[in-house]
């Protein structure tokens, strides 16, 4: 380390100078020409902080309960693929930190450590927290799809994320450019054949996981499928992709327990919303059917602050913990996500707020609020 890491922006510097350059760009890259990349971190800009003061802030409580999970704070782990291109101990290292923090992890389906291998390590590691859930995606292949659920359950996983914005591979330009595949002595860990577990020898001109989704993921995906889901799994449903009122109503018809606001990183369609400018147009669609998550662009305690007074029951972050990760493995991710959670508790304690219930919608204005005094 080359010197003391005080903020996220510094986790990131230090993982782009230690990983390889083709691993790098494929974690921080986003779609076509990036610019919903830059816009999902810009939109926590346009929101004020509107704090009260002389509350009595000495003892702040920044716990919550997730899908019926307590945690010490609404803030999680999102899936991110292949873990263990940032160093050895990949998914495992991630699971451990977030039961020593005491917060949920989901394990993304793309792992290169095992749906099995993830939970073992989350339950044999120290701490009292820590939960699991499963991101999942549809295969075109059904069974195989029923598999992952299967033992996603057997293993104790306590709900499913379906990703549904990918019926195809947005096109990022630098995957594309680096023809990006997995370093060979890695392989997603929850298949067992070559071509399911994203490591053949040869995937052309194209970035390889662009080939590996248009070969296996389901294109022609439905709100048929969310329904056939929940008559599969005892599991709780998460759709996880969502951007408009208009689908989170159907997604609640369709009885899901939970909604996250992803536009998966920037990295699938470029020019879509940033995730925090339409996270209230689902709150106030859903009306309180079922909860609503957001990710995307997610870098300070006080973005998490943010999103949480525009409705969120809780934050995911991807890209952090990657670098969090490549710096220093479970010890990187361990502190910071500590850090992200000081950060959060400052951030509460000077907006007057002594525990996450005391957050409202009255905490932040749009930039362009001006003062009628």
């Amino acid at each position: 380390m080359s010197g003391q890491r005080v903020c996220v922006s510094d986790y990131e510097e230090e993982a782009r100078r230690v990983l390889p350059k083709a691993i790098y760009d494929y974690y921080r890259s986003g779609a076509d020409g990036q610019n919903t990349l830059a816009d999902n971190v810009a939109a926590f800009n346009r929101w004020y902080l509107i704090p009260r003061v002389l509350k009595d802030v000495s003892v702040v409580d920044v716990s919550v309960s997730v899908l019926g999970q307590r945690l010490s704070m609404p803030l999680c782990v999102g899936s991110t693929a292949m873990q263990r291109m940032a160093h050895p101990a990949g998914e495992t290292a991630t699971a451990r930190a977030c039961k020593a923090v005491g917060t949920g992890m989901m394990l993304s389906s793309w792992a290169t450590s095992s749906i099995e291998e993830v939970m073992s390590a989350m339950t044999s590691s120290p701490g009292s927290g820590g939960v699991l859930w499963m991101q999942l995606y549809i295969y075109k292949d059904r069974e195989l799809t029923l598999s992952l659920v299967r033992r996603a359950e057997k293993a104790g996983y306590k709900a499913l994320f379906v990703t549904v914005d990918t019926p195809y591979l947005g096109k990022r330009l630098d995957d594309v450019r680096n023809r990006f595949k997995m370093p060979p002595h890695l392989r997603m860990s929850n298949f067992s054949s070559a071509s399911l577990s994203f490591s053949e020898d040869d995937y052309g001109n194209d970035s390889g996981l662009a080939v590996y989704v248009a070969n296996a993921i389901e294109p022609a995906l439905s709100w048929d499928d969310i329904t056939w889901l929940k008559k599969h799994t005892r599991l709780p449903v998460i759709v996880k992709g969502v951007l408009n009122g208009q689908d989170a109503v159907q997604a609640v018809n369709c009885g899901v327990s939970g909604i996250l606001v992803s536009n998966h990183g920037a990295r699938q369609l470029d020019g879509v919303p940033a995730t925090l400018d339409v996270l209230e147009e689902v709150v106030n669609a859903v009306q309180g059917r079922c909860d609503v998550f957001m990710d995307g662009g997610v870098r300070r305690g006080t973005d998490v602050l943010k999103a949480l007074a525009l409705g969120a029951k809780a934050v995911f972050i991807g890209r952090p913990v990657l670098w969090g990760l490549a710096c220093q493995g479970e010890e990187g991710v361990t502190e910071l996500l500590r850090l992200l959670k000081e950060e959060l508790r400052l951030a509460l304690a000077l907006s007057g707020c002594r525990s996450i219930f005391e957050v409202s919608r009255s905490l932040v204005r749009r930039v362009d609020f001006t003062s009628r005094l």
